[in-house]
């Protein structure tokens, strides 16, 4: 095999493929990228048996082949080659050659037949999104996935398509994340990709008009985005019936300022950390919220001036539970619904039904 690379191309696609290459594994293959050519074309390709990411990069081949090489090692080459082209060659004991400039470089390669090819599936279900949509509803419901690995079926996210919309859920036991989008399909279907997954698009840059392709098979799913495909396999079980979690209606509603109220938890959570664990008390009454913290390290206070419908009602939260909740609000102006103080705090925006965050409060002493 012989090629000649443009290198931001190929640094560009070696550091996105390389996010799916295992880190350690018994199988050296899989902590490598797979280097397979055709025409004027190459393909690069990691795998860690749970999510792939393959790419095609134009290229000068000369001499076809293919090689897997050690992904890490590969990638700090490229990124500290001196020249704009890049020639990759190996021969036939997989010795491959690199040559940028007056840089040279000799590694042993592993054969393509060492590296598991990528699951192949039948289409059960195909639709698009904008790119720039899909990726803002993931961070906004990707931090309350769970990583309790005794309850594997809440460490990925449900994609819910229902009546022409999607629904992405997250759900970990102390909260609840919903974003909804109207999408350009009218299939009903769901399906639980892993939250590792998730991760990895919302790394990938896109132009802002570019779709994503979401392709769902039974027990894998495909994004292509622009040159790029992201396979996943996909969490099987039974995922909560989300709909019925959801409070209905409330006895105390307000309108609050996102960053206020941020700053004011933000403040009260000084005096906690990992090994001191206090809720955030949150009382509405004379006209606005009063938040307290006391732990053994000391007390604090603050209030926030807002308008209110409903009964008054002190509540306990934490802290860091409210505050991830508050910054995914991603808006100005919020609702808080309140039904007394054993209830979820139900998190909405000031119009419409772009999403719903529940917290579940704490009991206080």
């Amino acid at each position: 095999m012989k090629v000649i690379f443009e290198r931001n191309e190929l640094v560009t696609a070696v550091t996105n493929v390389m996010r799916a290459v295992s880190t350690k594994n018994t199988i050296p293959a899989l902590e490598g990228i797979l280097i397979k050519t055709s025409k004027d074309t190459v393909t690069l390709c990691g795998y860690d048996l749970d999510i792939g990411i393959k790419t095609e990069i134009s290229a000068n081949v000369i001499e076809e082949g293919e090689v897997v090489l050690s992904a890490k090692l590969f990638a700090d080459m490229t990124k500290r080659l001196p020249d704009n082209n890049v020639t990759l060659e190996t021969d036939d004991k997989l010795i491959t050659y690199i040559h940028s400039g007056v840089v040279n470089y000799q590694i042993i390669g592993i054969s393509s037949y060492e590296f598991p090819e990528l699951p192949t599936f039948e289409t059960l279900e195909c639709f698009y999104i904008d790119t720039s949509v899909l990726k803002n509803m993931i961070r906004q419901t990707n931090f309350a996935i769970s990583d309790n690995m005794s309850k594997p079926i809440y460490t990925g996210s449900l994609f819910d398509l229902k009546n022409g919309y999607l629904n992405i859920v997250s759900i970990d036991g102390f909260r609840m994340a919903v974003r909804k989008e109207k999408v350009g399909t009218d299939i009903n279907f769901s399906f639980i990709v892993p939250g590792k997954t998730l991760g990895e698009i919302l790394k990938f840059t896109a132009e802002e008009e570019s779709r994503v392709q979401i392709i769902v098979g039974k027990k894998h799913a495909m994004f292509k985005i622009e040159n790029y495909s992201v396979i996943s396999r996909l969490i099987e079980g039974k995922f909560i019936e989300y709909e019925g979690t959801v409070p209905k209606g409330s006895s105390t509603r307000l309108r609050v300022k996102t960053k206020d109220m941020s700053a004011a938890v933000e403040r009260m959570s000084l005096l906690t950390n990992d090994k001191l664990q206090s809720p955030v008390r949150v009382i509405v009454a004379d006209e606005g919220i009063n938040l307290h913290c006391t732990t053994v390290v000391g007390k604090a206070s603050d209030f926030i001036a807002v308008e209110y419908e409903g009964d008054e009602v002190e509540i306990g939260f934490n802290n860091k539970y409210l505050l991830d909740a508050l910054k995914n609000t991603e808006t100005d102006e919020i609702i808080f619904e309140l039904n007394g103080p054993l209830k979820p705090l139900k998190i909405l925006p000031i119009e419409g039904d772009s999403f719903i965050f529940l917290v579940v409060p704490m009991r206080l002493s």
